[in-house]
C-alpha cells in the first residue's frame, strides 16, 4: 500500500497526493459502515487498481491530531486570521471570535494584519498594543513588502495552516505572494480532476515548496458560540484570563462584579478596552442566545 494525504473531497471522490502522484480514490464501504468519513488532511494508506495506476482506494485513515467541523478538515496545526487594516476596515469582534473558534478547535491562531501599505507605522502600533498580553503570534504583511511575506513563510514552514477572514482582505493575494506557482498549480490539480476551475466551495489542501500545506477553504469566516459556557468565555480571552486569578468572587464574569481583578488591570491599561468590550459584546450574545456577528 502506498501514504498519502488527502487534498481534495468530491462527491464521493478523494484526490490523495501521493509519491507516485495523484491518485483518484473511493474508500472502502467499511468506512461508511462505521460512519467514519475521510477527510482533506487525513492521512491515508491507499490500495492502487490493477485496471488503472492513477485510480485506487482508500483502505486506512491514521489516526487524527484533530478535526475541524467547519470546514470539515484534519491534522490542522494552525489558523492564520487575515484581516486588511484598511479597504475594508477591521472588524475586531469577528477577528476575536474567530480567535475563539481557533482555540475551541485546539489550532493555534495567528493574527495576520494585512495592506500594511496603506497606512503608516503608528496604525500597525495601535493594532499590536490591542492584543498585548494575549501571547497570540502577529504579523503585519503586505504583498508588496517581501520582508513581511519572508516573515509568514517562516510562520508556514512545516506546518498545515487554515487561512481565514472575510472577503477582500486579501488572503489569495497573500497565499500567491508567499508562493507564486499557487494559481498555477491549482489549475493544475483541477485539469486533473477534471472538474472545473478551481473554486473555493471545497476545502483544498495545497503543498508549499519550502515545507508545509495550506487550506484553501471557503469555511471559518465566520463563527457562532452556541457551545461556549457564559461562564468561560474569559478563558478563551488570554488577556482577561491572565488578570482574573485576583477577582473577589470565584465566579466573576469581570462585568458588573465588584472587586475584579480584570477591570482593575483594563484602568491601568494592561488590557485594552476594545478587547474587554467585545468580551462584554459577546458575554452578552451568549446569555441572550447567541447571533452571528
Amino acid at each position: 500500500m502506498i501514504e498519502g494525504i488527502i487534498i481534495k473531497g468530491i462527491g464521493g471522490f478523494y484526490y490523495v497526493d501521493t509519491q507516485v502522484g495523484l491518485i483518484e480514490c473511493r474508500a472502502r464501504g467499511v468506512f461508511r459502515k462505521n460512519k467514519i468519513k475521510p477527510l482533506v488532511g487525513d492521512y491515508v494508506l491507499i490500495r492502487i487498481t490493477k485496471e488503472d495506476e492513477k485510480t485506487g482506494y482508500i483502505e486506512e485513515i491514521k489516526e487524527r491530531k484533530n478535526e475541524v467541523k467547519r470546514p470539515a478538515v484534519a491534522n490542522i496545526d494552525q489558523l492564520v486570521i487575515v484581516f486588511s487594516v484598511k479597504n475594508p476596515n477591521p472588524n475586531f469582534l469577528l477577528l476575536d471570535k474567530l480567535i475563539i473558534a481557533s482555540e475551541v478547535n485546539l489550532l493555534e491562531p495567528v493574527i495576520c494584519f494585512n495592506k500594511i501599505d496603506l497606512v503608516d507605522d503608528e496604525e500597525c502600533i495601535k493594532y499590536k498594543d490591542m492584543y498585548k498580553n494575549t501571547g497570540y503570534d502577529m504579523i503585519f504583511t503586505s504583498k508588496y513588502n517581501e520582508e513581511s511575506i519572508n516573515q509568514l513563510r517562516k510562520i508556514l514552514e512545516n506546518k498545515t495552516t487554515v487561512f481565514s477572514g472575510p472577503s477582500g482582505v486579501g488572503k489569495s493575494s497573500l497565499m500567491n505572494a508567499v508562493q507564486p506557482n499557487f494559481s498555477l498549480k491549482t489549475g493544475e490539480i483541477s485539469e486533473k480532476l477534471k472538474r472545473g476551475k478551481h473554486t473555493t466551495r471545497h476545502a483544498e489542501i495545497m503543498k508549499l515548496d519550502f515545507g508545509g500545506w495550506v487550506v484553501d477553504t471557503p469555511g471559518f469566516s465566520s463563527y457562532n458560540l452556541e457551545n461556549i459556557d457564559y461562564h468561560d468565555l474569559y478563558n478563551y480571552f488570554k488577556d482577561i484570563k491572565k488578570f482574573s486569578n485576583h477577582c473577589k468572587y470565584r465566579t466573576c464574569l469581570h462585568y458588573k462584579e465588584p472587586d475584579c481583578s480584570v477591570k482593575d488591570a483594563l484602568n491601568n491599561e494592561l488590557i485594552s478596552y476594545n478587547r474587554y468590550n467585545n468580551y462584554i459584546k459577546l458575554l452578552e450574545e451568549i446569555k441572550n442566545g447567541g447571533k452571528n456577528v
